[in-house]
C-alpha cells in the first residue's frame, strides 16, 4: 500500500525536519506515529498529503510515486488528510462542508451518499447547521467525514483526539475501527492519547529527530515495553 523510502523535507526558514524517514503499511492496517513533539510527525503527514514538497527520498502509494506530485493529485490517487486543527470551513454548513470532500474527484459524483450519516449521525441531525458553531468534538467528525466521502485508499490522521472530551474521542475511535474493518480503509494516525491508539491501531512507529527510530509490531507492546513510551514520549 504505501512504501515511504528515505523521505527527506523540511521548511525554507528551518531547515530539514524529516532526515530520512522509512516505513511501509500494509492494505487494512491502522498505525499509529508516536513521538515527542518536534519530531517530525506533522510534516511527514503534510509531505504525503502534498502540502510539502519533499527535498530526497520517496513514498509510493500501490506502486505509484507520489512524491512531490500537486495535492489535488496526491488526493485523487487516494490519499486522504485530516489535519491537526480540523481546519473545517466554519461559515459553511454541514452538508456544504461534506460535499468539498468530493469537490474535484473525477472519480466521484458531486453528490453525498445516501448514508454518509451513518457513521456519525448527529452530523445528520445538524447538517443544516454552520460547521463553526458546533462543538470540537463534532467538527472532528466532520473533518474526518468530509475526508473519508471523497472515498481515499489511505487517511492520515494528526491529533483527532487533541482538545475533545474523552466520550467524543472513544466514538470517534470506535467508528474509525468499524469503517476500517469493513471497507478496509488504511489508516496513520499521529496521535499522543495512548488509550485512542490501543484501542485504533495495530502497531506503532516512533519518530524521533525525523527518522523512525523503533516499533511495536504490536500495539500490546506499548503495555509490555513501556521503556518505548518513556524513551519517545517522555511519559
Amino acid at each position: 500500500m504505501l512504501q515511504v523510502e528515505n523521505l527527506v523535507a523540511g521548511y525554507p526558514s528551518g531547515g530539514r525536519v524529516l532526515k530520512g524517514a522509512t516505513f511501509d503499511v500494509a492494505k487494512g492496517e491502522v498505525v499509529a506515529l508516536l513521538g515527542r513533539n518536534g519530531m517530525g510527525k506533522t510534516t511527514l503527514m503534510r509531505a504525503l498529503a502534498g502540502q510539502l514538497a519533499t527535498q530526497g527520498g520517496s513514498f509510493r502509494l500501490d506502486g505509484r510515486e507520489l512524491g512531490n506530485c500537486p495535492s489535488y493529485v496526491i488526493a485523487n490517487e487516494g490519499i486522504g488528510y485530516v489535519p491537526q486543527g480540523r481546519e473545517i470551513f466554519k461559515d459553511f454548513t454541514v452538508e456544504e462542508n461534506l460535499l468539498m470532500g468530493v469537490l474535484g474527484k473525477p472519480r466521484l459524483p458531486n453528490r453525498l451518499p445516501p448514508d454518509i450519516y451513518d457513521f456519525f449521525p448527529v452530523l445528520g441531525e445538524r447538517r443544516r447547521q454552520k460547521a463553526g458553531t458546533m462543538s470540537g468534538g463534532q467538527q472532528q467528525q466532520l473533518a474526518i467525514m468530509r475526508c473519508l466521502v471523497g472515498q481515499p485508499k489511505l487517511l492520515l490522521l494528526d491529533e483527532p483526539s487533541e482538545g475533545i472530551q474523552p466520550s467524543i474521542v472513544d466514538e470517534i475511535g470506535r467508528t474509525l475501527q468499524a469503517i476500517a474493518r469493513s471497507t478496509g480503509l488504511t489508516i496513520l494516525v499521529v496521535e499522543q492519547n495512548l488509550d485512542f491508539v490501543e484501542a485504533l491501531a495495530g502497531r506503532a512507529l516512533f519518530m524521533e529527530n525525523g527518522v523512525i527510530a523503533d516499533r511495536a509490531d504490536r500495539i500490546g507492546q506499548l503495555r509490555e515495553r513501556p521503556e518505548l513510551v518513556h524513551r519517545y514520549l517522555s511519559i
